[in-house]
Order: C-alpha cells, then sequence, then structure tokens
C-alpha cells in the first residue's frame, strides 16, 4: 500500500483507496463543506464592500471602459483574498510540520508572511510540549466511507488527542465535525510505511490557532454526539451528489400560455 492520492470531481476531493483504485469516498472537508456558512456570506460581502471603497482607483476607471471587467474585478475579490490567505495557511503548515519533527527552521529562509508563525509555534512547543504520535497522515473510515488528512496527534499533559493547526481569522465551531470525522475514522494510512493501522483512542480534540499577534491552544468537544452530527453530513453529501437526481418528475398534467402542445394534449 502507498501513499493517497486524491482527485477533483464537481468541487469536491475524493480520496482514492491505495489498494483498490475503483473505491473513491469522499474527504472530510468536502463532507463539512455541506453545512451553511452564513459567516462566509457575509465575510464575502463585507470584503467586496471595503474593495469598493478603498479600491475606487482601481475599478472606476475600469468600470468606464470595460463595465463587466469591473464587475467581474469585484465580484472576484473574495476568492483573491481567501487565495492569499491559503497560501499563508499552507507555507505555515509545512513549516508547523517541520518543526514539529524536530527539523531545523532557518528564519533566513522564512517567508515575512509567516515568521511570525513561526515564532510562536516554537513557544507552543516549547510551552505545552507535545508529545506526537502521528503527523500528517491519512484517515480512513470504511464503517462510513470518508477520508481525510489530520495535522496531528499527540500527548499533551498525559492525554492522547487530535490536534489541527489553523491560521484562520478565528476558531469556527465546524472544526469540531472535522476533528470527530478523524478521531472516529476507522484507521490510519501510514504515509511512510504503507502501513494501515487502527485508529488509536484519543481523549479528545484541540486546535492550535495561530495568527501574526500570537497563539492559543483551544479544546474542542468532538465526541459522539458531535460525530453523529457529521454522518448527517455525510449523508446530506450523497443527496446532494446522486440522491437527488430525478426526484422531480416531469409535468404530467399542465396548463397556460406556457404548457407545450404535447402538454395540453395530456392534460
Amino acid at each position: 500500500m502507498g501513499g493517497v492520492s486524491t482527485l477533483k470531481r464537481g468541487g469536491s476531493r475524493f480520496y482514492v483507496d491505495p489498494d483498490d483504485a475503483r473505491v473513491k469516498v469522499p474527504g472530510v472537508t468536502s463532507v463539512g463543506d455541506m453545512l451553511p456558512k452564513d459567516y462566509l456570506r457575509f465575510w464575502a460581502v463585507n470584503v467586496t464592500a471595503d474593495a469598493c471603497v478603498t479600491n475606487r482607483d482601481v475599478w472606476v476607471p475600469l468600470a468606464e471602459r470595460d463595465p463587466k471587467g469591473a464587475i467581474d474585478y469585484l465580484k472576484g475579490v473574495h476568492r483573491r483574498v481567501s487565495g492569499d490567505a491559503a497560501t499563508v495557511g499552507t507555507e505555515a503548515h509545512k513549516l508547523f510540520e517541520r518543526l514539529a519533527r524536530g527539523e531545523k527552521v532557518n528564519d533566513k529562509h522564512v517567508h515575512a508572511d509567516v515568521k511570525q508563525h513561526v515564532k510562536w509555534f516554537r513557544e507552543f512547543l516549547a510551552e505545552v510540549q507535545p508529545q506526537f504520535v502521528f503527523m500528517e497522515e491519512t484517515v480512513w473510515s470504511d464503517t462510513h466511507q470518508y477520508a481525510g488528512s489530520f495535522d496531528a496527534i499527540a500527548v499533551v499533559d498525559g492525554a492522547k488527542v487530535i490536534i489541527d493547526w489553523k491560521t484562520s481569522k478565528s476558531v469556527y465551531d465546524s472544526v469540531a465535525l472535522q476533528l470527530s470525522a478523524y478521531r472516529y475514522a476507522d484507521r490510519i494510512l501510514v504515509a511512510d510505511t504503507g502501513e494501515s493501522v487502527p485508529m488509536p483512542e484519543l481523549a479528545g480534540g484541540a486546535v492550535l490557532h495561530v495568527r501574526p499577534e500570537g497563539w492559543s491552544f483551544v479544546p474542542v468537544e468532538c465526541g459522539p454526539q458531535v460525530f453523529e452530527q457529521f454522518l448527517a453530513l455525510r449523508k446530506t453529501f450523497d443527496w446532494e451528489r446522486d440522491g437527488k437526481k430525478g426526484v422531480v418528475g416531469k409535468p404530467i398534467a399542465s396548463g397556460g400560455e406556457r404548457a407545450t402542445g404535447t402538454e395540453r394534449r395530456a392534460a
């Protein structure tokens, strides 16, 4: 068994079973996307409104010569901002893993956008002193047919917990669903050895929240009740992908000006 490959279909990520490429299961994050996230909608509106005010020198002249181009520019503001944040998060995660594994990181080679993140992660390691058991591995649920990649499992103050690194502005409650999915998966697919090992029993979960201004280690409830909510989203995922297809049939009777000749004759 080798590493676990993934693919994108219809905006969702699927994990490919390394033992049987015909088996593809949705990723934890894609299942979590079934949960309505109103804060993202409001965030996108606020970011766009801010750009309308602060970037007038960009879009107003553009609107005069290319109205559609100006509309596209403003419509894409939130995607550009989230893309920049994702880039910072990805780079920070790579460095966190290296530091957690005991590797030396030369600050001269660290990008300015993540220098503070690295500083605070080092402080977290020194103060909390987690003992890492697994890092950056893939979990697989044979029982419920999903997979996902977690950041770390570590022993903290004698308790074995699953940890997620977050560099987002806030720690959102949806992370509880994410951690519960990892916690109650059936097994871990270890990349280095190709082994499949049972998921260890965990005491709980936590988020290490790292921002440029500081860090915090936050406990997260990810027990059986939270996992039940994740499983409800897992069912919703199947509904959205396949279950809803064909549930609305063709009219068997209709009237009015919109009805076709065939439909009027049927009526």
